[in-house]
């Protein structure tokens, strides 16, 4: 592929987008107010989801094409370390903050676990319609804000440490990655995903600016409906290696579909099972 076929990692600054460039400054400004309060956990947070994303994005710029195998590991790993965060993290204390009625928690994350499932599903009926936005730029971007807003409203009122953050923003990498080859297939630059990387840390801020009453009942359901929401999410990005599966797409270029699918069936097991189990080494240690 040609260097002019695609664009490059810095593009002209006629081509920059400005949503994008926006998006940056405010995550700068954002940014101020969590150092003046020393808030360390919430900006590594927001900073590494933008790096993440970004960093993913011009990767891909210079690779010029998707990887499937790298896919494959990329999204397990992801998918593996944010499923057991979620479970070991989000779910005790949505339960245990629900006031020794730990059924509020449980709604929570069933709530959780469907809205997750009906924005997922309404997402992509919305990619359907003719909208002045571009498909992967807008999913990415509603994402990454209501993500951002839940991490928000969990780091701000609850002390659970940077393991779950860092676990639960993991996948920004690999989405990027992905991102950034579709809109480069379609001519665009990469530059537009700045918005989506610096959504995460937008939204986080602000939302961790809200204080949740101290009622059980509230809290076991809000921080329960987190807990499904990112079950939903972690599993929305287990690697799918089926007929019509991203990871198809890609192999359609690299040789016989079925026999490479099911091979790379057993990468998805061991990455997913890989990336709980780092979460469970990294909680030894900090523990």
């Amino acid at each position: 592929m040609s260097r002019n076929s695609v664009a490059g990692p810095f593009d002209s600054l006629r081509g920059l987008s400005t949503v994008g460039v926006v998006s940056l400054v405010a995550l700068v400004v954002l940014s101020a107010t969590l150092l003046q309060s020393e808030t360390w956990d919430l900006l590594v947070i927001s900073w590494a989801a933008f790096a993440a994303m970004a960093g993913a994005g011009v990767l891909a710029v210079y690779t010029h094409r998707e990887h499937a195998q790298s896919l494959v590991w990329g999204y397990g790993l992801a998918s593996g370390a944010m499923i057991t965060s979620a479970a070991v993290f989000l779910v005790p204390q949505a339960i245990g903050v629900s006031g020794g009625t730990p059924q509020y928690g449980g709604f929570g994350i069933a709530l959780g676990l469907v809205v997750g499932f009906g924005s997922h599903t309404i997402g992509h009926r919305l990619a359907h319609m003719d909208l002045p936005l571009d498909r992967t730029v807008a999913e990415l971007s509603a994402h990454a804000l209501s993500a951002g807003a839940i991490i928000g409203l969990i780091y701000g009122n609850m002390d659970v440490g940077l393991t779950l953050g860092l676990a639960i923003i993991s996948h920004k990498g690999p989405a990027g990655y992905a991102a950034a080859n579709r809109l480069a297939r379609n001519g665009r630059g990469w530059s537009v995903l700045l918005l989506p990387a610096a959504g995460v840390g937008i939204a986080a801020i602000l939302s961790s600016l809200v204080a949740i009453p101290a009622s059980g009942a509230v809290r076991g359901v809000v921080f329960g409906f987190a807990a499904g929401v990112f079950l939903h999410v972690a599993m929305d990005f287990l690697p799918r290696c089926e007929i019509g599966s991203e990871i198809h797409d890609v192999l359609k270029v690299e040789g016989d579909a079925h026999q490479l699918l099911d091979r790379l069936r057993l990468h998805a097991v061991a990455s997913t099972a890989l990336g709980g189990f780092a979460v469970f080494v990294a909680w030894v240690f900090v523990a």
